[in-house]
């Protein structure tokens, strides 16, 4: 594959609903479609998920833009690559950035499997025709989150993650599971409390969580190996793991027990897969996170979902869940809890072009 042209379409999508975690409220979504094509005119689409806000890591849009504009798309251009693994050595110069460099890594990973003629659920090694979904409830009043909760149960949703803060924790989930007491539930609390909280969270193992998800600092992992050991709800790291290398140490830490892999973290599909890889390993359970994606990345997921050890239904609902329309055809859907896996060459979607050019905001084409 030489790489011959590189197209970025800054879009924003509105969300049907606002979306609320322990950082604030999203409305509407920037995100940063690319396209990259080889000399025969085959085309491949990543995304980047970073947020318009550093509140989730470092990265923002405009950083990322910055990142693809000036280091990732020079470096691209003219490269003659027979795997895309070869870009971790071709962009190992740049530090960190991952979200950056994921929207490349996934954009070259879709362009593979299509000039391989296979799913990208096939050149990945999936092994499943179809994976379970599973929801995201944000912080909203018991009430209504409650109402939310039976609506997706109608849609078959196979496991239910609602988000906490200090404050909007125990009284809340202690509601939630006693109108849905079987429920697979778990929550997350995207680093909202600290050590000083063990007692409180203490408190949230008479629930029978499936997990909670990142309780701790964003970048730590040795001060979750301190909860772990006290509190016997697993603890699932999401923001801590941003490479191979941190969920090694968080495994022989013994940090957490589940990990959630985002491919937009941990820098793409290849490093994703190494991880997946790595807790099969080790018996580390695993799930695909979500990011509040256009259907791109919402393909990408599915097809890392697929891999044999992503045995926790991720967050990956249907495009309804959030766009009144997705950027892609046909768009993702859920049935009786389950999304097909395509089978079509790359990610099996294709990219509709007509309103892909009504969100744009801006674009931007660079050829060799």
């Amino acid at each position: 594959m030489k790489i011959q042209k590189v197209r970025l379409h800054v879009i924003e999508l509105n969300l049907l609903s606002p979306f609320s975690t322990s950082y604030g409220t999203i409305q509407n979504r920037e995100l940063i479609l690319i396209e990259v094509e080889d000399d025969n005119g085959e085309i491949g689409w990543g995304e980047v998920v970073a947020f318009s806000t550093p509140w989730y890591t470092e990265e923002t849009i405009k950083t990322c833009f910055h990142m693809l504009d000036d280091f990732l798309i020079p470096s691209l251009l003219g490269q003659t690559i027979a795997h895309p693994q070869e870009l971790q050595h071709l962009f190992k110069s740049l530090k960190r950035n991952h979200m950056a460099k994921a929207a490349v890594d996934c954009a070259v990973w879709d362009l593979f499997a299509k000039k391989q003629n296979k799913s990208l659920s096939a050149v990945l090694g999936g092994t499943r025709e179809k994976v379970e979904a599973g929801v995201v409830i944000g912080l909203d009043k018991p009430l209504e989150m409650m109402k939310k909760i039976e609506k997706h149960l109608l849609q078959g949703y196979k496991r239910f993650k609602i988000k906490i803060k200090p404050g909007s924790d125990y009284e809340l989930v202690k509601e939630i599971r006693y109108h849905f007491p079987n429920l697979p539930l778990m929550v997350d609390a995207n680093s909202s409390y600290s050590l000083s909280n063990i007692s409180q969270l203490q408190k949230l193992d008479e629930f029978n969580l499936l997990m909670i998800e990142q309780p701790l600092h964003s970048d730590d992992i040795v001060d979750h190996r301190l909860l772990q050991q006290q509190i016997q709800t697993s603890i699932c790291l999401d923001e801590s793991i941003v490479s191979y290398e941190d969920a090694r140490k968080a495994i022989e830490l013994e940090s957490c027990q589940v990990i959630n892999v985002k491919v937009g973290r941990v820098g793409g599909l290849t490093e994703a897969k190494r991880i997946h890889d790595l807790c099969r390993k080790y018996h580390i359970k695993l799930w695909v996170g979500g990011m509040l994606e256009s259907g791109i990345s919402r393909a990408h997921n599915v097809a890392l979902a697929s891999l044999p050890h992503f045995t926790i239904p991720g967050d990956i609902s249907s495009s309804s869940r959030y766009w009144k329309k997705d950027i892609i055809t046909p768009e993702v859907e859920v049935h009786d809890g389950f999304i097909h896996v395509p089978t079509e060459a790359g990610i099996g979607y294709n990219v509709d072009k007509t309103f892909l050019e009504k969100v744009r905001a801006y674009a931007k084409e660079y050829s060799e």
